[in-house]
């Protein structure tokens, strides 16, 4: 780590972030109300909109959004003059799946191997740590050269749209000279990185019923249509023989030029289970950063245990798209309705309901902006280049931004390095990657303001 006042300052700041992570990740914050209670989500929300007005910000507001949550919103002003740089990142968290398969309760921080466990601990509770880090560091240093505006949302993990309907109905709040993203992440631990592509995605809800209720299946299996059977055809047309996505006109063959992804790697992050083959064809990196791809995420129907002989009137699922860069969200929605209607058998009733879209993302990494960022991630990881990479996930705003503020550029950084493990069992962030890129963002701030003459 670089000597740097700033450096040092962060440093000295840690253990108190490390509490305030701690404080932040005990909110189970997961905007489902089927799920948790929205009184978490809001205490949340609230938790974040008192650090913001401890740190001096103004015009401090809990926006509510047209899908139900909450987003904060935050302006300090800086000096005449100077740029102004929106800073994001969202403090809602994906469920923490199955609690018993996590080595410490998913929503208490905890200190292992180095490493603070913990739902949201990276993806992306962190992330709003790691520019408060930034900004304390540069108060402490002279003051902070930019005006500053901070938006962090209350749903992106349930892609709603709340926040990106908002920011359309007043396009002027979140206005900015740049925007830094910090809900994305380096390559590899210790690797500095900025995200330029990201995959946009689609949430379909697909339902199949072809009987008025269900029968038995030793009196009429064999002729009558079974919903589940249906279903399992249709979702199995997704994918070749290979595993690649195959939905009816939409390509599946670009190539990805930039930073590649060794499959050994991939391998071990992913934690595939030794002797299981990788699906899809190209190089690692076209599968995931320049290529669709879907996912199952739930079926309806009965499970084993209490199933009868039965078969089924009704059966559903959960499908998620997503959409490589330069492919429309809209048009890929339409190819994959079409494609679910012409390979649903038996002429089964198939009832289609898009329930979360969210457009691709392609940043232009030969803005001022990024020669800034090179310099301060290069810095605060002394001997590192940095890398250009994509992200095979989807984070809705970006493209809404882009849309409303065509001139604003646009990085995205982040703590969601492989060994996260974000959205998944045991979730952590590593200490030392939220020290440096804290540093990198405070530096970045610096650098940003005098490219710019401030």
């Amino acid at each position: 780590m670089s000597s740097h006042p700033i450096a040092e300052t962060i440093a000295s700041l840690m253990p108190r972030a490390k509490t305030e992570l701690a404080e932040l990740v005990a909110f189970q914050s997961v905007a489902d109300w089927a799920q948790f209670p929205k009184s978490e989500s809001e205490a949340a929300a609230n938790w974040v909109a008192d650090a913001l007005r401890a740190e001096g910000f103004q015009d401090v507001a809990l926006l509510d959004t047209p899908d139900g949550t909450q987003s904060v919103y935050g302006f300090l002003p800086g000096p005449v003059g100077a740029p102004t740089v929106l800073l994001y990142a969202h403090y809602d968290v994906q469920p923490p799946l199955d609690d018993d398969a996590w080595i410490s309760p998913a929503f208490e921080l905890t200190e292992r191997d180095g490493r603070w466990y913990g739902r949201g601990s990276a993806d992306c509770k962190g992330g709003f740590i790691m520019h408060l880090l930034a900004l304390r560091a540069l108060k402490a240093n002279g003051g902070v050269p930019v005006g500053v505006k901070v938006i962090v949302e209350g749903s992106e993990e349930q892609g709603t749209g709340g926040l990106q309907q908002y920011a359309e109905a007043h396009p002027e709040l979140l206005a900015a000279d740049t925007i830094v993203i910090g809900d994305a992440g380096n390559f590899r631990l210790g690797l500095p990185t900025v995200t330029a592509t990201l995959r946009g995605m689609c949430l379909l809800k697909v339902k199949i019923d072809t009987l008025a209720g269900n029968l038995h299946s030793g009196m009429f299996g064999g002729a009558a249509p079974d919903a589940l059977a249906a279903l399992i055809r249709v979702l199995d047309s997704l994918r070749a023989a290979d595993g690649s996505t195959t939905v009816d006109g939409l390509a599946a063959d670009a190539v990805w030029e930039g930073l590649q992804y060794p499959e050994a790697d991939f391998r071990a992050d992913a934690k595939v289970l030794d002797g299981v083959g990788l699906i899809g064809d190209g190089t690692i990196a076209d599968r995931l950063w320049a290529r669709p791809a879907v996912t199952v995420l739930g079926i309806d129907c009965p499970p084993v245990i209490g199933a009868t002989p039965s078969v089924h009137a009704s059966a559903g699922a959960l499908i998620s798209l997503r959409v490589p860069p330069g492919v429309d969200t809209a048009e890929a929605i339409k190819l994959l309705e079409a494609h679910l209607v012409a390979h649903t058998p038996w002429q089964a009733r198939l009832e289609l309901e898009v329930v979360g879209q969210g457009q691709p993302f392609q940043a232009n990494t030969d803005s001022p902006a990024y020669a800034s960022m090179r310099a301060a991630l290069e810095a605060a990881y002394p001997g590192q280049e940095m890398q250009i990479s994509g992200m095979g996930g989807s984070i809705p705003l970006c493209n809404t931004l882009t849309s409303l503020y065509p001139d604003a550029e646009m990085l995205l950084i982040g703590l969601s390095e492989p060994e996260a493990q974000i959205h998944a069992v045991n979730e952590s962030v590593s200490p030392e990657e939220l020290e440096r890129l804290s540093v990198a963002e405070a530096l970045f701030l610096v650098n940003y303001a005098e490219s710019k003459g401030n």
